[in-house]
């Protein structure tokens, strides 16, 4: 397919990154866990089945190409193994984590260890990429004039602290407090995202549900009971607003970032928390420098669309208003209806009419289809009729546009 695009990211259809594996792939990677196939095999697979999910998503009309995150386990992509100064630790003993973070808590719930457990152990220092080969393998599978609008999804730089209780995701030996951490993981990034600009990367999206954990009054209600804490649930909101604007800042101004809030999608399409978008909006929208906001908006857990009013004239949204977890299909016409809702409220904050308000706009599913590999309640032909809808309800809204 051929694109003779002139529009730069985001799109009016987008989804999220991850796409669902093939069995073929689960299998082939779960023996080689097992120790009963090796690497080269589980890349052949994945070669196979990155082209393929590539030319789908080509069929269907999307621009924002991903690998489908075919390379990773979870959706966070295994930054750490590219830091010096982050350890893996296999039996993390339970006492070092917040228990109260959503997805702490829906882990251990469902009985599975907390995903992958890494904390700092010494100084940290970016030596190298482990993004560059996902990228430059989708970069070979599309023509030169699109390498520019791949989309390629990044671990969020709070990942590995929310979730580990204060003192413990670092050595007071090695840091003395988290503004020092944070400085180092700033650099880790910036040294990250020129790596891969280098590479022709233009379009990244943080992935982070743990900003929208600062949406949910369990989480909340957590956080002031926990005597370890030496600050408020807004002041470390405030900090990873601060770490995020760092990590960020030496970017080349033709390099589009967005970041993508959910409440997680989790096997079995269990979602990690709930709560509106109200409390965090006027920060997250205004204070954080970001181009595009994917947010989750498929039920009622993620609140309504007034906190858009918030949102600036020179930043987009698009709006997960299908759903990723279940087969069910969406109502082409009540999701114009939302979507345009949201147009209005965006309207009322920058006195644009709703018509220019829309531009800024675009419309995916709520979140990603396999952020844990193994997927969801959801199937591979269910997938594709998603994304089909989402092509189709961009293309109603904005026809001719990509």
């Amino acid at each position: 397919m051929t694109s003779t695009l002139k529009r730069n990211p985001p799109f009016r259809a987008e989804h999220l990154g991850s796409l669902l594996r093939t069995d073929k792939l689960l299998d082939t990677r779960h023996a080689w866990e097992a120790g009963k196939d090796n690497k080269e095999n589980v890349r052949s697979v994945e070669d196979n089945d990155v082209q393929e999910i590539v030319k789908i998503q080509q069929d269907l009309g999307f621009h924002a190409i991903t690998d489908g995150e075919y390379r990773r386990h979870m959706f966070w992509g295994e930054f750490w193994p590219g830091l010096e100064g982050m350890t893996e630790v296999a039996e993390p003993d339970p006492s070092i984590f917040r228990m109260y973070i959503p997805d702490i808590a829906a882990f251990t719930e469902a009985g599975y260890k907390p995903g992958e457990t890494v904390i700092c152990t010494g100084k940290i220092k970016h030596v190298g990429s482990t993004y560059t080969d996902q990228f430059d393998y989708v970069k070979n599978l599309v023509p030169k004039e699109d390498v520019k609008n791949i989309k390629l999804t990044l671990a969020a730089p709070n990942w590995y602290h929310l979730r580990y209780k204060q003192g413990q995701a670092y050595p007071s030996g090695v840091y003395s407090n988290d503004d020092e951490y944070f400085g180092d993981i700033a650099k880790a990034y910036q040294a990250e995202l020129q790596t891969l600009y280098d590479h022709g990367l233009r379009n990244v999206q943080f992935d982070d549900p743990n900003l929208a954990y600062f949406c949910s009054e369990a989480m909340l209600e957590g956080w002031k009971k926990d005597s370890h804490n030496t600050y408020s649930a807004d002041e470390l909101l405030q900090k990873y607003v601060d770490l995020y604007n760092a990590c960020v800042s030496k970017i080349p101004s033709d390099m589009h970032v967005g970041v993508h809030l959910c409440r997680g999608n989790f096997v079995n399409s269990r979602h990690f928390s709930e709560g509106g978008y109200d409390r965090i909006a006027t920060k997250l929208f205004q204070e954080l420098n970001m181009n595009t906001y994917y947010l989750e908006y498929d039920t009622p857990r993620a609140g309504g669309f007034e906190p858009l009013q918030y949102l600036p004239k020179n930043k987009n949204v698009i709006l997960g208003v299908i759903t990723s977890k279940f087969p069910k299909m969406e109502d082409l016409g009540e999701m114009e209806s939302r979507v345009r809702e949201a147009a209005r409220y965006m309207s009322k904050g920058t006195g644009e009419s709703e018509e220019e308000a829309l531009k800024r706009v675009g419309v995916s599913p709520q979140c990603g289809f396999a952020s844990h590999s193994s997927g969801n309640a959801i199937k591979r032909p269910d997938m594709v009729e998603k994304l089909k809808l989402v092509r189709a309800l961009a293309d109603k809204i904005w026809p001719g546009e990509p």
